[in-house]
């Protein structure tokens, strides 16, 4: 349950504090659950490129922990959802809070949504086609742990981003922004995703734009939900 009253400056910093622990507590948790189903999830993770190597002899191990934490990030992202949706009620005036018990449970779906278009879409045309220059003089050998990387990353940053357009409609209906400032700051938001997929990307072009094209038409489609609130909430 939401609270029902503003909470003061301190009282958000405390329920600020009191969400990351909890947060925490549940991402360990997670993680321990996914480590016991990592032997299950690995054939699923590199079936895009079918074969991976190890070159240290640590790597398999560490591959193994990465595959667990990410599964953990994923397992108790319902929970982190929540507590942060909380931090934001106690913010909100009754009538903005009212807007979380649909909001909540929407932002738990963009974000499972953009997982699973990264890991079913993107991950395997940006393999294809990264993999596609190899040749006789190249063949390619991608190590475990640089692979799960990528693909722990870039499924876990298109699951944040798919939250873009539910976060300017949340925003548009409790007045924090409106569709003529999102339209003005294109060009900016425009040079943001690009430094936001340069960091979170490998460093070449080809990957960068296949995040970087999502990443705009929802920069669009939350102009337009935007609009759509902000005529309704005038």
């Amino acid at each position: 349950m939401f609270e029902d009253q503003k909470l003061s400056l301190v009282e958000h910093l405390e329920e600020l504090r009191s969400g990351i622990i909890k947060s925490v507590i549940f991402i360990v948790a997670g993680i321990l659950c996914a480590y016991a189903f990592v032997d299950s999830l690995l054939p699923a993770l590199i079936k895009p490129v079918g074969k991976l190597v190890f070159i240290a002899p640590q790597e398999a191990f560490v591959a193994r922990i990465t595959i667990a934490f990410f599964g953990g990030l994923f397992v108790a992202s319902p929970f982190v959802l929540y507590q942060i949706w909380q931090f934001v009620s106690g913010g909100l005036n009754e009538r903005e809070r009212k807007y979380i018990r649909t909001f909540g449970p929407l932002s738990l779906l963009l974000f499972i949504l953009g997982v699973c278009f990264c890991y079913f879409i993107i991950i395997p045309i940006s393999m294809k086609f990264l993999l596609g220059f190899a040749g006789d003089v190249m063949e390619p050998m991608i190590t475990v742990s640089k692979y799960i990387s990528f693909v722990g990353i870039l499924t876990l940053a298109f699951g944040v981003v798919f939250e873009l357009p539910l976060a300017a409609l949340f925003l548009t209906k409790i007045g924090m922004i409106t569709p003529g400032f999102l339209s003005e700051k294109r060009k900016h938001a425009v040079v943001i995703m690009f430094i936001v997929s340069a960091v979170l990307t490998p460093p070449d072009v080809i990957t960068q734009c296949f995040m970087v094209v999502p990443l705009l038409l929802l920069y669009e489609a939350g102009i337009i939900f935007s609009k759509a609130a902000y005529r309704k909430r005038t």
